[in-house]
């Protein structure tokens, strides 16, 4: 009969290191070359490095390039579309100097990019290759000051020549696609203030066989339309997905207009924050897979003649990458009983083999918490959450107490809350803390008026739904009113910090490099994300008054519960000086912060010993909060006012 103790005092098989050993996050895009499956893993345990793997028809894996290679690009600093192969050829970006590398069969790593006057100033992503040349999207970052330029050049593969310059002009390009015979190519433009989820333009251009690129003609797009992942059909029909319907659905180009190829409530795209994503593909006979997500959850389908049929699998979340070997899809699933997991599913039968195993947390499933699918009322509708109640087969609350919960807040703040086993969301259910995953207005996944909802509005919709969820869920008796937490990362960070400032709800909240000053922000980040405030706040400086209104520093004086800030000293996307801004107001004021930086780790933490020691200083510093007492042993968290 399981024990009666205190909320988070729960013994927990789940320690902090075990969840970045079964952290291994499968990065980029998935590629099938002669039989053979790539892809990149994120390996905490390696300091965060990732690493192009490949399973060859036999089944036998294997780590392709040198122990030390680093397969990420930083181009927009989310990086994405690291890497490509061609007949056995291995061609990737390497994180220290960006230069690209061309990998043989022995794992020699040769550069063929030339060396940059700016280390790492020259950066390149989302490759497509044919024969000895490629076209990739191309970042260059000046010597002194300024934005870097965005381009698509022409790829000597043998490092013969230098890249060559096909297309510029814009502010952003991206996803390069060659038709099948290769006379065609196409690619999407943003310009600021938009965002690529805002509004794109799709292009054509003729292309020779030695890779000469001929004059563009403007396909779809531009005004308010979000054009992403343009791909060819066997065909040689361009496919795209656009949200003029309300709904990124797909759609095709016939040679003379557009038209939807299905219609669906769903999503059949994502936004563009990394290169490389793929949320369809092409079967041999023009059938179309497809991963549509909703905010309950991914679904597998089948299009044939604008029809969908869905497949039928245990897997309920799907990352953004796909593609098709022979008669079966490739991708990357999960579910909130299942690790994330490479697997291939044959397209008409839905038999799924398991090409590489998934590290779950490696413990009895009782101690897993059962996803519910919440629904939830505010002033624009309904919005959405997944809970994740406490769950221990040894131990329960004190009779009749409902559980603390964190409220998690997810970045973008486009993004959107997953439905997989993720053991960091473990480690709090055993321990007796529930996580309330939070799908606010401005989410991904409900379509493009869900998502809109944010404009103008960052700040104040998210904020406010936030709460509504927490409060939702306390007066349902599944959370304690006075136990209410809450943390986020990045955007979430901000989310979280002004939360704590206009809400009394909460008792404590975690900030992981978060925005404290918008002004600060909008004035101090990198490119890509430069112009991201204008839609979310308002143009700067016209709308000064928001930023400052909207910022959390402007309203730390409200915050009387304690903060805990986890920052990394590399962070380009939110610097340092924002957490620090954010402590030394707090501690000015005699609230209580606790701070931890950390050496090496930029926008998201991926070596083990950071992850580990921000999880367990998080939880130590819950229990200091709450009042219980964690049954690990945790080192101290440095909190400044107690």
């Amino acid at each position: 009969m399981p024990e009666s103790r205190p909320f988070g005092s729960w013994p927990s098989p789940i320690s902090a290191a075990s969840t970045t050993r079964a952290a291994v996050r499968f990065l980029d895009t998935i590629e099938v070359d002669g039989g053979a499956v790539y892809w990149v893993e994120g390996r905490p345990t390696e300091g965060g490095r990732s690493v192009v793997v490949r399973r060859s028809p036999s089944g036998a894996i294997d780590d392709i390039g040198p122990d030390d290679f680093n397969a990420r690009t930083r181009v927009h600093e989310y990086g994405g579309g690291a890497y490509g192969v061609s007949d056995g050829m291995v061609f990737a970006t390497r994180f220290s100097d960006q230069r690209l590398y061309r990998i043989d069969a022995e794992g020699e790593a040769e550069p063929i990019t030339p060396e940059p006057g700016v280390t790492a100033g020259v950066r390149f992503a989302d490759m497509v290759i044919r024969n000895d040349w490629a076209i990739a999207v191309r970042e260059t970052h000046p010597a002194e000051e300024g934005e870097p330029r965005n381009d698509l050049v022409r790829l000597d593969l043998t490092g013969a020549t230098p890249p060559l310059r096909i297309a510029a002009g814009h502010d952003f390009y991206a996803v390069p696609r060659l038709s099948p015979d290769g006379s065609q190519v196409a690619w999407i433009t943003w310009d600021h203030p938009d965002m690529p989820w805002d509004a794109t333009t799709l292009w054509v251009a003729p292309v020779s066989a030695d890779g000469e690129v001929g004059v563009a003609r403007r396909i779809a797009g531009g005004g308010d339309e979000s054009i992403l992942q343009p791909e060819w059909s066997p065909a040689g029909v361009l496919h795209f997905a656009s949200d003029r319907s309300g709904w990124w659905n797909l759609h095709r180009w016939t040679g003379t207009a557009v038209e939807a190829v299905h219609h669906d409530t769903a999503e059949y795209a994502v936004p563009h924050w990394v290169f490389g994503s793929a949320r369809y593909a092409f079967m041999g006979d023009g059938r179309i897979v497809a991963i549509p997500v909703t905010p309950t959850g991914d679904r597998l389908v089948v299009i044939d003649d604008g029809v969908a049929r869905d497949i039928a699998t245990p897997y309920v979340s799907f990352h953004d990458r796909i593609a098709v070997l022979g008669n079966r899809v490739v991708l990357v699933g999960a579910g909130p009983d299942r690790p994330t997991t490479v697997i291939a599913v044959d397209v008409d039968t839905g038999a799924i083999e398991i090409l590489r195993p998934g590290e779950g947390p490696g413990i009895d499933p009782a101690y897993y918490s059962p996803q519910e699918s919440v629904e939830f009322p505010t002033p624009d509708g309904p919005a959405y959450a997944l809970f994740y109640p406490p769950t221990n087969p040894d131990f329960v609350g004190p009779p009749g107490a409902a559980p603390p919960i964190i409220v998690a807040i997810h970045g973008g703040p486009s993004s959107s809350a997953t439905s997989r086993l993720d053991p960091e969301i473990l480690f709090w259910t055993s321990r007796g803390i529930g996580i309330l995953d939070v799908d606010y207005g401005g989410s991904t996944a409900a379509g493009r008026d869900y998502r809109r909802r944010l404009d103008g509005q960052w700040g104040v919709v998210d904020v406010r739904d936030c709460a509504l969820a927490a409060a939702h869920l306390a007066a349902a008796g599944k959370a304690d009113p006075r136990g209410l937490l809450i943390h986020g990362g990045s955007a979430g960070g901000f989310t979280t910090l002004l939360a704590l400032a206009l809400h009394d709800d909460f008792a404590a909240g975690t900030s992981y490099f978060g925005v404290s000053d918008l002004e600060a922000l909008a004035t101090d980040t990198h490119k890509f994300e430069s112009r991201y405030l204008d839609r979310l706040v308002g143009p700067y400086p016209e709308r000064r008054d928001l930023y400052v209104e909207r910022s959390p520093i402007t309203h730390v004086d409200r915050i009387r519960v304690p903060v805990l800030l986890l920052q990394g000293l590399d962070d380009l996307v939110v610097p340092p000086s924002q957490a620090r801004m954010m402590r030394d107001a707090l501690a000015a004021n005699g609230v209580p912060v606790g701070f931890l930086e950390f050496a090496g780790e930029g926008h998201g933490f991926r070596s083990a010993e950071a992850r580990i020691r921000a999880l367990e200083a998080e939880l130590a510093f819950y229990g200091k909060v709450l009042g219980f007492e964690p049954a690990d042993p945790l080192p101290p968290v440095p909190v400044l006012g107690w």
